[in-house]
């Protein structure tokens, strides 16, 4: 009952909202329409398939029958148009859904950022959906993921890539295509469905079955599938795009025998530092530039995951998340090479180039402060957040928000929905706590203290939009609140979000409903509450 009552949606509870949301309709509707340069149209199908990236055969949800689903490509400026069509038919898993894309700003578009009662109700089965919405002159690396209960750890997950024609550091690369995209990712075999019920009855996450670099990887005692290939050509400098499709762990990347320099962190270019290995949490993104100056030869690349032991699945041994680095020239074999201890990744010693103002917020005191603390009391799977555990609204706080709550007190629930002054500087704090990777839609932020920083930095803080936050300190991120609407800021492995670790911020109230950044809302948006209010509870 734990497991319904946390995600079963309410009906419109509240005549009150329901009657002031009718009458914003008269005046978001005839919003004119936004110009933009150029406009890219994919068609995305939900459906359920058998795969068997590991070896092992399950059912899965995923987007137009692969994992990871296909990679979106754009240019700088270019907006999109994705149709988005739920197909999903399995009685074992969600058959409702929506699609999250991952750091995206989605400026007057909140209502195109995806997650489930946060932004949107569900797209109900055999219906349709558009997601229309602009990059807004971001580049770099994105993806897109379910964003309701646990479903994307099921499949549905895939790459997002905007590319700069005029990349700033396009001289620190020769290659950078369809071949040096990488993702890493985690499998279950268990559906993610059971694996949730199960969480919530005992405490316990599930772990992975085996971890997946492009889609492929192998379990203990599986079949020995073949490993993914990535083909380099000695002397070339490649730009690795990385990124985390993970739903839990996160992933220690590392070439064999090779130092790559780390060019970007979630979309913000940064100057080049080099490392030999990376630790990946769910959902960031990474670019590496990687010089093909070793000998011809197979080289590992290496990707274990941390989170969950093998003891509590023996299906899991992490050192065989691999894929070969394989220079042109060098026999087709599994590589031989061993993993060296080398220089990690650290967040701290990163910096955004010059064209991305770096420390562009200052170092006054912030407008808005926020401290979040995590607990969880024992033998028990839930998280609260200064005592609440989040719960899935009765509606959608950006419709909330659009039928003219702008207090605390007017949200249901209240405790929940942090609101947000406009044009501030924002500073949120949260104390060490267990290395959970918090993601902020609509924004990313400056890390101007991390947990194991000594003194903060306002002057070249790292930019991201997703951190860890890692003890024995605080971690303080600022950003500014430029951008109206309705965004969660939650931890990234999936199982948390859906034990309660989670708020949503209520930006900027009433500069959703009128003004120049007043929010764009599409007929099918306004469709989707009742489409999915009228479903039998096992069709949510």
């Amino acid at each position: 009952m734990q497991y319904k009552r946390r995600w079963k949606h309410k009906p419109f509870a509240n005549a009150r909202y329901s009657i002031m949301w009718g009458a914003q309709l008269a005046t978001l509707a005839v919003l004119p329409a936004v110009s933009f340069a150029a406009q890219v149209v994919f068609n995305l199908d939900m459906v359920n398939v058998v795969l068997s990236p590991d070896g092992y055969p399950r059912d899965t949800v995923v987007p137009n029958g692969t994992f990871p689903g296909p990679t979106f490509k754009v240019n700088k400026g270019d907006s999109v148009v994705i149709h988005t069509h739920n197909k999903l038919t399995s009685p074992d898993m969600r058959r409702s859904t929506s699609i999250h894309w991952h750091g995206f700003f989605q400026a007057r578009t909140s209502s195109m950022d995806g997650p489930s009662f946060v932004s949107q109700c569900p797209i109900a089965p055999q219906a349709s959906f558009d997601y229309v919405f602009d990059t807004a002159g971001q580049t770099g690396n994105y993806w897109y993921h379910s964003h309701l209960s646990t479903q994307y750890c099921d499949g549905a997950r895939g790459a997002f890539i905007v590319y700069d024609p005029d990349d700033p550091l396009a001289h620190l690369y020769d290659v950078d295509d369809d071949s040096t995209i990488i993702t890493l990712a985690e499998w279950y075999h268990v559906l993610a469905p059971a694996g949730t019920t199960s969480f919530f009855k005992t405490g316990v996450i599930p772990v992975q079955d085996s971890g997946l670099i492009n889609g492929k990887g192998r379990f203990a005692r599986g079949p020995l599938v073949d490993y993914a290939v990535i083909t380099v050509t000695k002397g070339l400098r490649y730009r690795f795009r990385v990124i985390s499709l993970s739903c839990r762990p996160f992933m220690t990347l590392s070439f064999d025998n090779h130092t790559f320099d780390v060019i970007e962190l979630d979309g913000v270019e940064h100057d080049p530092v080099p490392f030999q290995r990376a630790d990946v949490y769910a959902g960031q993104r990474l670019s590496v530039v990687l010089h093909a100056n070793q000998s011809v030869d197979n080289y590992w690349i290496r990707a274990p995951p941390t989170g969950g032991s093998p003891n509590n699945n023996p299906n899991f041994q992490p050192n065989l998340t691999l894929a070969i680095l394989r220079y042109v020239g060098a026999p087709e074999v599994e590589p031989k090479t061993v993993d060296v201890p080398g220089t990690k990744l650290n967040d701290s010693l990163m910096h955004p180039i010059a064209s991305e103002g770096p420390g562009s917020l200052g170092s006054k005191p912030p407008d808005f402060a926020k401290v979040l603390k995590i607990t969880q009391s024992p033998n028990s799977p839930f998280f609260d957040i200064n005592g609440i555990s989040y719960l899935s609204p009765s509606l959608p706080v950006l419709l909330q928000l659009l039928s003219g709550a702008g207090k605390p007190n007017d949200f249901l629930p209240s405790e929940q929905v942090i609101i947000l002054p406009t044009n501030s500087i924002i500073d949120i704090t949260i104390p060490g706590n267990g290395s959970h990777p918090f993601h902020l839609h609509g924004h990313n932020f400056d890390i101007v203290q991390g947990g194991t920083d000594t003194e903060p930095n306002y002057v070249n803080p790292p930019r991201r939009d997703v951190v860890p936050i890692l003890g024995p300190g605080d971690t303080t991120f600022r950003f500014f609140s430029g951008n109206p609407g309705a965004w969660f800021l939650h931890c990234h492995i999936d199982y948390h979000l859906e034990a309660g670790l989670a708020v949503v911020f209520g930006e900027s109230p009433p500069d959703n409903i009128s003004g120049p950044q007043s929010q764009i809302i599409t007929p099918d948006w306004e469709q989707l509450c009742p489409n999915y209010d009228a479903l039998d509870p096992e069709f949510q």
